[in-house]
């Protein structure tokens, strides 16, 4: 058992932003957990601080039914230009698992792009294969949520964890986010609970 916080190393929002800075492409994040996780929520903060950082960004859930504990999934594209396409993502670059019992009964890894980044919410070692040259990070997101906000709610905990991981948003921009969509006392504690993570993974980079 590893201490709290260790690493192991239907809406359809879509926002448009002119890039200032560098060189950008097509990147794909897909977000898997279970109804009532905030896995919707998650990829709507993550399009929204990235769309203050300047990119273009789209956020939206698969379409169905969302029963509460059933598996869903959301999704984020990050662009340099208008985002055209409005299909699921199937060849993600970027995966975040939100609950690491959906290991056992849905493929999560699917389609992950050679050189993509896999977030795992879990206190365990690994115990599954990865795709050969997917990089896996595990991060025990329910201690810190559990810790910071009283809650196992690790949704924020894990835009942190993502934040740190991909490079994709600045933890700034993720605050703001936070601070706009929460009440204060509440979006100071998920701030915390994603500064936590955030740094807990940059120190094991």
């Amino acid at each position: 058992m590893r201490s709290s916080g260790s690493v192991w190393i239907s809406r359809f929002i879509s926002i448009n932003h002119v890039k200032l800075l560098g060189d950008f492409f097509l990147r794909e994040l897909r977000i898997h957990g279970r109804g009532g996780q905030g896995s919707v929520t998650a990829a709507e903060l993550i399009a929204v601080a990235a769309f203050e950082g300047g990119v273009f960004s789209q956020a939206f859930p698969a379409f169905g039914v969302e029963r509460r504990g059933a598996p869903v999934q959301a999704f984020v594209r990050f662009d340099d230009k208008k985002i055209r396409l409005r299909s699921q993502i199937y060849e993600p670059d970027y995966i975040i698992v939100q609950d690491s019992t959906l290991i056992k009964d849905v493929n999560v890894f699917l389609g992950v792009k050679k050189g993509g980044i896999v977030i795992v919410n879990t206190e365990k070692a690994p115990d599954y294969k990865v795709p050969e040259g997917v990089k896996l990070i595990t991060i025990d997101a329910t201690s810190i949520a559990l810790k910071v906000i009283g809650l196992p709610i690790t949704n924020t905990a894990l835009m942190g964890a993502f934040a740190a991981a991909s490079g994709e948003i600045k933890f700034s921009a993720l605050e703001n986010a936070l601070r706009h969509r929460f009440p204060k006392e509440l979006a100071e504690k998920n701030i915390e609970a994603a500064k936590q993570a955030f740094d807990t993974v940059k120190g094991a980079a």
